[in-house]
C-alpha cells in the first residue's frame, strides 16, 4: 500500500476502495492501449472517469476540508470584484447571460450573482457548465440556500450553448485540462506514458506517439528561439486549441475571462524549470507523484498564457487584455469594495482584510494568478485591465 504524501493522513478505507476501483479501470485502459497509456489519457481518467475520477466522484475538494482552496473560498471580494467586470459587459451589450465553466463549490456564482443584484445588473440567466453530477448537486444546494429567489435565473448545462451573448468565466479551469508530458531525448522528442507495474502503475518515457506532439514541441522551440536541452521535460496542452475553438463558436457577443496560475511562454519554459510544472494536490499538500491514490488527488499543470493567446487569435477571438490577478481585481474596484466595508463588525472586517491580502499580495495569489480575456462585438476596454495591461509579455 502506498503511504500518503508528507504528513497527510492515510485515506479512509472507503476512499482507498474507490481509488482501487479507478486503478483497475486504468490498468484495463493500459492493456487496451497495448501496455502503455499516454500521460494525457491517464490524467483525463484520473480526473474525469465517470463515477470514479477526482472531479466527478463524491469527495470534498474545495475549502479547508478538501484538498485545496480557490479564490472564491478565500474571500467574497473575489466574486464581487468579478461582478463589477460582468456588469460593465452586460450593460454594454444591453443585457445578456453569465456562463461559468466548472463552478466548483458554487461560491463564485453565489457572490457574483449577489453583487450583480445589489448593483441592479442581474443577467438574464446564470449558466453553469458542470461535468460533475456531485459538484452540480453541491452548487444547487448552496445557491438554493443563499439566493433562493434567483434560482429561476440559473441553469446547469452539459455543453456549450449556441449564440451566447454575455460574459464567460473560467476560474481555475485551464490548469485541470489534461496535458501531454514531453522530454527532449538524444534522438528526438520523447513522450511520457503510464504502464502497469504489478498491482500499481509507473511512469515511463518513450518515442512520442501522440499525434501532433513532436510538431508542437518543435514549434514551441521555434517560438522560444532555441532548442530544449537533452533531458529537459515539461508539459504542453494540446487540448487547449480545440477547447477555445468551441468557446469561440459559442460566443456571439461578449467577453470570456480566464483566470489561472501560470506564466507567459518564456517564463514557463525557463531552463531552470527543467522538470515542468505538473503537481498533485492531496489534503492541502502539493507533491510531485501523479500516480499516488488515483481518483483521490487533484492533478494540475500551470498554464502557458502565450499559448492561450495564440489559440484564441487562431479562432478569431480578440485579445481584450492580460494581467495579474491583483491588477485585474483592483481595476474592477476591489479597493472600493474594501473601503465600503463596515469596520464596526471587527471579526467580519478583519476576514475581509485578510482575504484581500490573499487575493492581491505578490507573495500570495496576486502575482501567481493571471487573467486573460477575449472579446467579440464590444468596443469598451474592460475594467480589469485599466490599471495595467501586460499583453506585451505574451
Amino acid at each position: 500500500m502506498q503511504s500518503p504524501p508528507g504528513n497527510s493522513p492515510l485515506p479512509p478505507p472507503e476512499a482507498l476502495a474507490h481509488s482501487s476501483a479507478l486503478l483497475a479501470l486504468l490498468q484495463q485502459e493500459i492493456a487496451r492501449h497495448g501496455g502503455r497509456l499516454p500521460f494525457d489519457c491517464y490524467m483525463e481518467l484520473a480526473l474525469y472517469a465517470p463515477g470514479l475520477g477526482y472531479y466527478v466522484a463524491g469527495a470534498r475538494k474545495f475549502g479547508a476540508a478538501g484538498d485545496f482552496v480557490t479564490a472564491p473560498e478565500i474571500s467574497p471580494l473575489f466574486g464581487r470584484g468579478l461582478a463589477r467586470q460582468a456588469r460593465q459587459v452586460l450593460l454594454g451589450l444591453g443585457g445578456g447571460e453569465v456562463l461559468e465553466f466548472g463552478a466548483g463549490s458554487g461560491r463564485l456564482a453565489l457572490d457574483l450573482l449577489g453583487e450583480l443584484e445589489r448593483l441592479g445588473a442581474l443577467p438574464d440567466r446564470y449558466l453553469i457548465l458542470e461535468l460533475s453530477p456531485e459538484l452540480r448537486q453541491r452548487q444547487q444546494a448552496l445557491l438554493a440556500e443563499g439566493l433562493p429567489h434567483l434560482l429561476a435565473r440559473m441553469a446547469w448545462l452539459e455543453g456549450l450553448p449556441a449564440g451566447f451573448k454575455g460574459v464567460m468565466l473560467a476560474n481555475e479551469v485551464l490548469d485541470a485540462m489534461p496535458v501531454h508530458r514531453f522530454r527532449q531525448g538524444a534522438a528526438g522528442v520523447e513522450e511520457q506514458f503510464v504502464e502497469a507495474a504489478g498491482e500499481g502503475l509507473r511512469l515511463v518515457w518513450g518515442a512520442a506517439l501522440s499525434p501532433g506532439l513532436t510538431e508542437a514541441v518543435t514549434a514551441l522551440e521555434g517560438a522560444l528561439g532555441q532548442p530544449f536541452a537533452v533531458g529537459y521535460e515539461s508539459e504542453i496542452n494540446l487540448r487547449l486549441a480545440p477547447w477555445l475553438a468551441g468557446l469561440s463558436e459559442a460566443l456571439e457577443r461578449g467577453a470570456a475571462i480566464l483566470i489561472d496560475y501560470g506564466y507567459p511562454r518564456r517564463e514557463y519554459y525557463l531552463p531552470e524549470r527543467y522538470t515542468g510544472t505538473l503537481m498533485a494536490h492531496y489534503r492541502h499538500l502539493a507533491h510531485g507523484d501523479p500516480l499516488r491514490y488515483p481518483g483521490l488527488q487533484d492533478l494540475t499543470a500551470h498554464v502557458d498564457f502565450s499559448a492561450v493567446a495564440a489559440a484564441g487569435a487562431a479562432v478569431g477571438l480578440e485579445l481584450a487584455g492580460y494581467t495579474t490577478q491583483a491588477n485585474f481585481l483592483l481595476g474592477c474596484g476591489l479597493d472600493e469594495l474594501m473601503a465600503a466595508a463596515d469596520p464596526s463588525d471587527t471579526a467580519k472586517y478583519m476576514d475581509l482584510v485578510q482575504g484581500m491580502k490573499q487575493l492581491i499580495l505578490p507573495t500570495a495569489m496576486g502575482e501567481r494568478f493571471q487573467v486573460i480575456a477575449f472579446q467579440r462585438g464590444i468596443d469598451e476596454p474592460l475594467l480589469g485591465f485599466r490599471l495595467r495591461d501586460l499583453w506585451e509579455r505574451l
